[in-house]
């Protein structure tokens, strides 16, 4: 009943799917709660994935859903809604947390809320041609000098893996970042077949930039992506792209996500250049006993040093250590 709501109700995300309860659990060893309610039928009439992350660096609190953009109540109506935020709210104060977190792209009244990321998501024309008429020369020039160099893009599922995470592991460590174990994409790639997979921007079969891609419905979405910083000169994140946008419009999605950004930030900038338009993120809060909003983000200034001394480690330790913290960060 749970997937097949999800699949008919029209502003469901990927992940409002019960396939992440095992992946979840199995990798973070964080359990994740499934909120109903249901109608006068005993149907589901409204549903909310809710994960409750306990650790002693971060402390105890929930999120829908963490590690990703997207989450928060899928009803069929608003009172609905507002009922699972409720019991979302009494399930947090029962387990003891300082707050909760719901990720969500509306708005709603009667939460504390912050609004300081944005989603960029470009709307796909039915064939590659128009959409390379609509990109700027500059744009366009870009990709074809990465072409001219050499790199050559890639897409697969499992066997792409090595690829993507030789380099998004060592992306993290510049970032100063702790990586997520390389397992927790591989079960995401294999629960889910049909709608995730890698593309690999390489050079002489040496991977330069790769990208973890998730599709739903209409919208195809790249929750993670990466490029050896070094190497950026010769065009690869660029030609990564236009090769995905181009693969989008194949498999017949509508839109394409690029992610969350902070406005004006690098990557706002690099989003903007290929037509993508923002959305606004609405994070809506419970706090216990009025606690102030959580800021665990790598702006907050308390993790400046931490970031410092993560990126002048050596990658390989960064991916022995990195999953254990990871595992913790929403």
């Amino acid at each position: 009943m749970w997937q097949s709501f999800v699949r008919s109700t029209d502003h469901s995300t990927i992940y409002h799917d019960a396939r992440w309860k095992e992946i979840i659990e199995g990798n973070f060893k964080h359990q994740l709660y499934f909120l109903t309610c249901s109608d006068s039928d005993k149907k589901i009439a409204g549903l909310m994935p809710l994960v409750h992350l306990n650790s002693r660096l971060f402390g105890s609190f929930t999120t829908s859903m963490p590690w990703f953009n997207y989450g928060g109540p899928l009803a069929t109506d608003l009172a609905t809604e507002e009922s699972l935020m409720q019991q979302a709210a009494e399930l947090s104060k029962k387990l003891g947390c300082s707050h909760m977190e719901i990720r969500e792209t509306r708005g709603r009244t009667g939460w504390q809320s912050s609004q300081r990321k944005i989603s960029m998501i470009l709307p796909l024309p039915d064939d590659d041609s128009t959409l390379d008429a609509s990109l700027g020369s500059k744009l366009r020039a870009q990709v074809n000098k990465a072409r001219k160099n050499g790199l050559r893009v890639q897409f697969g599922g499992i066997e792409k893996l090595n690829e993507f995470y030789k380099v998004f592991s060592h992306n993290m460590r510049d970032l100063g970042t702790p990586v997520y174990g390389k397992k927790w994409f591989r079960d995401i790639l294999e629960s889910f077949p049909d709608e995730a997979f890698i593309a690999v921007a390489s050079l002489n079969g040496t991977p330069l930039a790769a990208g973890f891609l998730l599709g739903h419905k209409d919208k195809l979405e790249i929750p993670w992506a990466s490029s050896i910083r070094r190497t950026n000169h010769l065009g690869a994140n660029m030609l990564m792209y236009r090769a995905i946008l181009d693969e989008a419009i194949n498999r017949g999605y509508e839109f394409f996500d690029f992610g969350r950004s902070t406005r004006e930030a690098a990557t706002h900038r690099f989003k903007k250049q290929w037509g993508a338009k923002e959305h606004d993120l609405h994070w809506h809060y419970w706090t216990h006993d009025g606690y102030a909003l959580p800021e665990l983000n790598p702006d907050n200034p308390k993790f400046k040093l931490a970031i410092k001394l993560w990126q002048c480690m050596p990658v390989a330790i960064t991916r022995m250590i990195g999953p254990p913290v990871a595992r913790n960060l929403p």
